[in-house]
């Protein structure tokens, strides 16, 4: 009995062990995604903002343009 309990001891330890290392790998990764992710987060907010800049800007631009259209109608 003794030498039973030494052995599942053994197996029960090295599955825990495993599981361990198994558990420090995929949170490292996770921590590795999730910095990506906020990267990720933040050059679409960047985009964002441009496409809004820019977005304020066409009213302009197509004022100019009509303006130019006529000028060379005329």
């Amino acid at each position: 009995m003794e030498t039973a309990a030494l052995v599942l001891l053994i197996v029960v330890s090295a599955v825990l062990a495993l599981f361990l290392i198994v558990l420090i790998v995929a949170l490292v990764y996770l921590i590795k995604l999730l910095k990506r992710a906020s990267q990720v987060a933040d050059n679409v907010e960047s985009a964002a903002t441009a496409v809004k800049r820019g977005v304020a800007a066409v009213p302009i631009l197509r004022l100019l343009t009509k303006i130019m259209t006529k000028k060379r109608r005329d």
